[in-house]
């Protein structure tokens, strides 16, 4: 007995109804990815510049336009701001949530990084005026200078405090102040310490340990770092330590004042709200 055929079924094959899905699917897809980075580079150079300096979103800062892959990641951290403002802010001041949700929703990008900076610089401020009174009450305050960003506390001791010219051996006499300082990091200090170690633009001369200024600078936060870790319980892996040479002075080289206050070192403590806590 003959077999009998096979009976076609009218219309196209079930392969090519899934995969006419599929290609939809994949072009809304791409459609909404392209709605997600659409938007104005020159704006979007200025956010990112922005955030550089004042959350350290970016390494790479404005220098980041043009990378895909940082466009789409900075689009979707603007979009989280709404909700960091409204946990750290306005949800802060007791309003009705709904209420804060409206509020947060009909500010700009604009205006919400300057809400978020704000409150950042809240923070430090809270923060620096309890390092401040540690550092009178241990009587301090005299050799230990204090200034606040909205990122972060900074404790700078002049490098003659310290150091002996060309040395990165810790003084003697400057143990007290490290110890003291050690105390207020141990206290205050919950998330990254950043030590820099900082020279006027004196080239190093006599053939010492050390060829530059560059090397001089990275030895002497390298000399704060070790004393810490070994006479305090702060974390070595949340400690970071780096030389700026003449690179970065808050002084005119130009006379014996000037470069006095360049060669320091500045120790950083950066705050619950700051990106790099």
């Amino acid at each position: 007995m003959a077999k009998k055929p096979e009976e076609i079924k009218p219309g196209l094959p079930a392969w090519q109804g899934t995969f006419g899905d599929l290609m939809n699917l994949l072009l809304c897809f791409f459609v909404l990815l392209f709605s997600m980075a659409n938007m104005d580079a020159a704006k979007f150079e200025e956010v990112a510049a922005s955030f550089s300096q004042a959350f350290s979103v970016f390494s790479g800062g404005e220098m980041a336009i043009g990378e895909g892959a940082l466009i789409g990641d900075g689009v979707s951290q603007l979009s989280q701001l709404s909700a960091y403002v409204t946990s750290m802010g306005l949800a802060q001041s007791g309003e009705d949530s709904d209420e804060s949700e409206k509020a947060v929703g009909d500010m700009n990008q604009e205006e919400l990084m300057e809400a978020a900076e704000e409150e950042q610089l809240e923070a430090s401020a809270e923060l620096a005026e309890k390092i401040e009174q540690a550092l009178e009450e241990g009587e301090i305050d005299n050799m230990v200078s204090l200034n606040y960003t909205s990122q972060y506390v900074e404790l700078t001791i002049q490098g003659s405090i310290l150091f002996d010219s060309g040395k990165t051996e810790i003084k003697e006499d400057a143990i007290p102040v490290i110890d003291k300082v050690g105390q207020i990091l141990e206290t205050f200090a919950g998330g990254t310490i950043d030590i820099e170690g900082h020279t006027d633009n004196v080239p190093m001369s006599g053939g010492g340990k050390y060829a530059n200024n560059d090397e001089l600078s990275a030895g002497r936060a390298l000399s704060v770092f070790y004393y810490l870790t070994e006479n305090t319980t702060l974390d070595p892996s949340k400690i970071v330590h780096t030389g700026r040479g003449q690179y970065d002075p808050i002084a005119d080289n130009t006379t014996d004042e000037g470069r006095a206050r360049n060669r320091r070192v500045e120790i950083r403590i950066y705050n619950p709200l700051s990106a790099s806590y």
